[in-house]
């Protein structure tokens, strides 16, 4: 009896399910959303951690010792590139680290805009679903490149990450398809959605920059609620990580209101509308309909 149980015993262990990577890769993402890009593609196989963390702001962030550490001790470090974390290369220098370094945004084709007097490029390409699907091919192959005897387990999941982003692409275009050319126009606090209306073709203004280090002038701030005047636009974003104050300031100014918040350069904490990229863009692109259908009125 006692040798059926051994046998038993050491079936059971052999048909369990074997854990191909028993240590996780260690994984650390520069911002919330390329960290849950790295989870949704490398899943049990990466421990992955953001430097700015939800409802965080990567504009004005101050890196940390801590940050420094673990940046050391990664194997890989996911970055966004397009000059959004400009903190990063005296902290990579500052941690000595030897980890693999992938720039997510490799590939996107950037968007060139004036800001404050200066032409520079626009850091928030995730903002369009379908550079997002570029972040999880350069983020697959660094995984990869860590864990190379993985690939198909990486691959397979990436694949299906891809399939969802496809999907997500495909439904913000049926949620915006019947609001009219005219009504097409989104108020939000600081210029991060430019990828999106380009995407999406919705035209999208802030009284503030690409960067949210410097407050918008007494004049921007002025034509904007002029704008909103002329052109009935009833209601204003504010974004997660920035300050609600001067988008309260337009929507009582131009008779508007102020919407739910809507996330940028950041996702919300775990119990929130926006705990994921794909929860994030759906949740804004909802608030942006429920205002454009108002537009004009």
């Amino acid at each position: 009896m006692r040798f059926v149980k051994t046998v038993l015993t050491l079936a059971a262990i052999a048909l369990a399910p074997v854990t191909a990577h028993a240590t996780p890769l260690k994984a650390v993402a520069t911002i919330s959303i390329l960290a849950d890009i790295t989870h949704q593609v490398g899943g049990d196989l990466v421990n992955v951690t953001p430097i700015v963390g939800p409802d965080g702001d990567a504009h004005t962030y101050k890196p940390t010792p801590q940050d420094a550490k673990a940046l050391a001790e990664a194997d890989v470090i996911i970055t966004n590139g397009l000059g959004l974390e400009g903190w990063l290369s005296r902290l990579i220098k500052a941690s000595g680290t030897k980890a693999i370094i992938a720039v997510a945004s490799t590939g996107v084709t950037p968007r060139q805009m004036v800001d404050d007097g200066r032409k520079i490029t626009d850091p928030h390409a995730w903002q369009n679903v379908a550079n997002a699907r570029i972040y999880a091919h350069n983020i697959a192959s660094a995984l990869t490149k860590a864990l190379p005897d993985q690939t198909t387990v990486i691959q397979q999941q990436a694949a299906a990450y891809d399939a969802q982003l496809a999907d997500l692409d495909s439904w913000v275009n049926g949620q915006l398809a019947d609001i009219p050319a005219a009504q097409r126009k989104i108020i939000t606090s600081h210029d991060a959605f430019g990828y999106y209306g380009a995407a999406y073709n919705v035209t999208l203004q802030a009284p503030q920059g690409m960067s949210t280090e410097g407050e918008p002038t007494a004049a921007q701030v002025a034509k904007l609620i002029t704008q909103m005047k002329s052109e009935k636009i009833h209601r204003v974003f504010f974004e997660n990580m920035a300050s609600p104050k001067v988008v309260q300031r337009i929507a009582e100014e131009a008779n508007a209101k102020v919407g739910d918040a809507v996330y940028s350069d950041a996702l919300s904490k775990a119990d929130g509308p926006a705990a994921t990229y794909t929860n994030m863009i759906r949740h804004n692109t909802t608030l942006f309909r429920e205002a454009m259908l108002m537009n004009g009125k």
